[in-house]
């Protein structure tokens, strides 16, 4: 048995001790004890816990992979994921201003991924466990909102009929204003008798719409979500930001980043989240790889009221990102790249003459990485707000103002 005390807590949550051992589920400053593979301190027996200790409210904690962070109180997880930012910038050399934190609350993750599995009793549904492929069921989960939850004995259901034995179903549940969309891959080939069998278990369990491996099985519902008063109906499995408070929280700060801005460019704009609510104030042009998420904002701008301009342009910005000499006819520009990064679009901002960028980011490291770009052309980043909807999770998000002085 190795003993160890706990110095901080790596960027996937993880305690690091001061002798480089990983120990899950510890935090700093606690004397933890236990046997020790590979450098991994895999199940630490806490010999001094923190001050910063919580019972976890989850009872599926700590086997459900889901949640990293329950042991710890949320004024710590906040700090730290604060500091998680405040440390990808500093390794970069730069400095900014934090607004406060906003976390969301318990119960209202309205997107999840949950894993379904046949057994030789029937099938569960539920997250995987931590470090493994197994399914855990989780009907008490503190993370996601009630409907997701309820939906689970559907799921089973579909899972009994459509899972294979040797494979995995992954169920994207996303609870709407008309109810609950899910779309299912990993299952079996659809035939005319499970597509009836799904059809039935889409009535009984009231969803609003099924999908099955990326084709449409039923709609009896449209599965619209509400961005900011502006009703938009989702294509199935679509991106959407994971609680309706993160949501809110990302989309004040880059309203109030852009600013009084007339021309607005919406980089990565998927569905309309951040572009339709803009358009209240603003002529938008909205840039998006996935034609079915730029489909269904167009068809959400044509069904508003009072909205300005807004076009939209498929377009992988990945390859093909907008030039200077295309952007130059903004005011402000709005990115939200997927954890990557943009680099080939910072630079072509770098090289442009706009004078505002509003940047969200779910990966604070290529956060650094492009502010340090954009600050070397001529920006300086006023402030930077951290945005917690994935509640209990290293995974942190934010939203940023940059400008040019």
């Amino acid at each position: 048995m190795t003993e160890v005390t706990i110095s901080r807590l790596g960027h996937l949550g993880d305690g690091i001790a001061e002798d480089g051992t990983l120990v899950p589920l510890s935090l700093p400053g606690e004397v933890v004890m236990g046997e020790v593979t590979g450098g991994r301190m895999e199940a630490p027996a806490i010999v001094t816990p923190s001050a910063e200790r919580v019972a976890a409210p989850c009872r599926h904690f700590p086997a459900c992979g889901g949640c990293g962070l329950q042991h710890g109180a949320d004024g710590f997880v906040a700090e730290w994921k604060e500091g998680v930012v405040r440390a990808a910038l500093a390794a970069r050399k730069v400095a900014a201003e934090f607004r406060p934190i906003v976390t969301s609350p318990a119960r209202s993750r309205r997107r999840a991924v949950l894993s379904g599995r046949r057994t030789k009793k029937g099938a569960l549904v539920g997250f995987h466990a931590r470090r493994s492929d197994t399914v855990i069921e989780v009907p008490e989960c503190q993370l996601v909102t009630p409907a997701i939850l309820a939906v689970s004995e559907t799921l089973i259901e579909m899972t009994r009929a459509g899972g294979s034995r040797k494979g995995e179903i992954a169920f994207t549940v996303t609870e709407t204003e008309g109810g609950l969309d899910v779309a299912a891959t990993g299952g079996k080939p659809m035939d005319p008798a499970l597509f009836a069998d799904m059809v039935g278990l889409a009535h009984a369990g009231r969803l609003a719409r099924l999908s099955w491996n990326g084709e449409p099985v039923v709609t009896l519902r449209t599965p619209q979500v509400d961005f900011d008063g502006i009703a938009v109906t989702l294509p199935p499995g679509a991106f959407l930001q994971a609680t309706v408070a993160g949501e809110a929280a990302l989309r004040a700060g880059v309203t109030q980043a852009v600013g009084a801005a007339r021309r607005i460019a919406d980089l990565f704009a998927g569905c309309g989240t951040f572009a339709l609510p803009l358009a209240r104030r603003a002529q938008v042009h909205a840039v998006e790889g996935d034609g079915a998420m730029i489909a269904a904002l167009d068809a959400g701008w044509r069904a508003g009221q009072d909205l300005h301009a807004v076009s939209g342009e498929v377009r992988d910005l990945f390859r093909r990102p907008l030039m200077a000499a295309d952007l130059k006819r903004f005011d402000a520009v709005a990115i939200d790249p997927p954890r990557a990064g943009a680099q080939a679009q910072v630079a072509e901002l770098a090289a442009s003459t706009v004078p505002v960028v509003a940047a969200v980011s779910c990966n604070p490291v290529s956060f650094a990485r492009d502010a340090e770009v954009l600050i070397a052309a001529g920006f300086g980043l006023d402030w930077v707000q951290v945005v917690d909807q994935f509640r209990w999770s290293p995974h942190v998000e934010l939203v940023a103002r940059l400008s040019r002085d």
